[in-house]
């Protein structure tokens, strides 16, 4: 038995596919399928229904793959131990974002992070909370920067930093009087808020806590710009992340208002596994995003808004 075999019996488990597991572990489909039937001769079971579309598990197959994955977690965590002991930050590194946090955050410490840990390859995806939640349990992630806290004990977070919340009121709205906001100024308004799925929306929705839902129609975007363009049409008020108002035009940053002290805010937190897998490239990772959101956004005195 080989972490070879395990590993491209992994593949087809998760493909349900001899030919596309054999494209995702870059070999060829005959090298592949005689590695997995080496691997089932030598255990003495089958552990894939062939005859099947897509391929299944068999009953055994599927408790081996659970072992399967365990051994090769365990095998990933020996490279890091030495990495560790050496001080090496290199590496594949798979890292998780939320879609409201990855397009303001990652130009901001991306550059500066490449150039500083040249041999860490970063593999960046966008993905929901509980996506990234998900694939950082099945090991497919290294880690993921999402709005906390979880309360999931499997995990642990690390803040970042807080971002306030900031309302954008056009000047038609009967809130624009005002230099600054209170929470319950918000009470039965007509708050335009992200689809379903978002955690800004969760956010947005407890800190109201009694928005107007008085539209006429029914909105589904994940799109802070579109908030805004119909805010702008006079359909209504939006709160927005910090980092999202430094890209707006003079024009539309006229429509900003701040909030009292203590500012509502979201915590932001590089989350990994217990396992401390890469940790030091998680270490270098978070001490980079640290600093330089030290420079980039204020939060001295912030109260942090949990929707759960």
């Amino acid at each position: 038995m080989t972490l070879t075999q395990l590993q491209y019996t992994l593949a087809v488990a998760e493909q349900g596919n001899f030919t596309q597991a054999a494209e995702k572990c870059f070999v060829t489909q005959p090298t592949l399928s005689m590695q997995v039937q080496k691997l089932e001769e030598e255990l003495g079971v089958k552990l894939f229904n062939r005859n099947t579309k897509p391929i299944s598990l068999t009953a055994i197959g599927e408790k081996i793959i659970e072992q399967a994955k365990m051994i090769l977690k365990e095998a990933k965590r020996m490279d890091d131990i030495v990495s560790v002991e050496k001080g090496i930050v290199g590496g594949n590194f798979r890292l998780g974002i939320i879609p409201t946090i990855m397009p303001t955050l990652l130009p901001l410490f991306l550059n500066t992070f490449i150039k500083k840990f040249p041999k860490v390859n970063l593999k960046i995806e966008e993905l929901n909370t509980a996506s990234i939640i998900e694939e950082l349990k099945s090991g497919k992630l290294d880690a993921g920067i999402a709005a906390t806290p979880l309360g999931d004990d499997r995990l642990i977070e690390k803040p970042l930093y807080y971002e306030p919340f900031v309302g954008y009121i056009p000047q038609s709205h009967p809130l624009s009087r005002l230099k600054t906001l209170k929470a319950s100024d918000l009470e039965k308004m007509d708050v335009l808020v992200l689809e379903d799925g978002h955690c800004f929306r969760e956010h947005v929705l407890k800190l109201c806590q009694t928005p107007n839902y008085s539209h006429s129609f029914n909105l589904k975007s994940g799109s802070f710009e579109t908030l805004i363009h119909l805010a702008n049409d006079g359909l209504g008020m939006t709160l927005l992340p910090y980092l999202q108002t430094r890209s707006l035009s003079p024009k539309n940053a006229e429509n900003l208002r701040s909030f009292e002290s203590p500012e509502p805010a979201r915590e932001i937190s590089l989350i990994h596994s217990k396992s401390q897998l890469k940790l030091p490239v998680i270490e270098s990772l978070a001490s980079t995003i640290e600093g330089i959101m030290r420079g980039a956004i204020r939060f001295e005195n912030v109260k942090i808004v949990t929707p759960n």
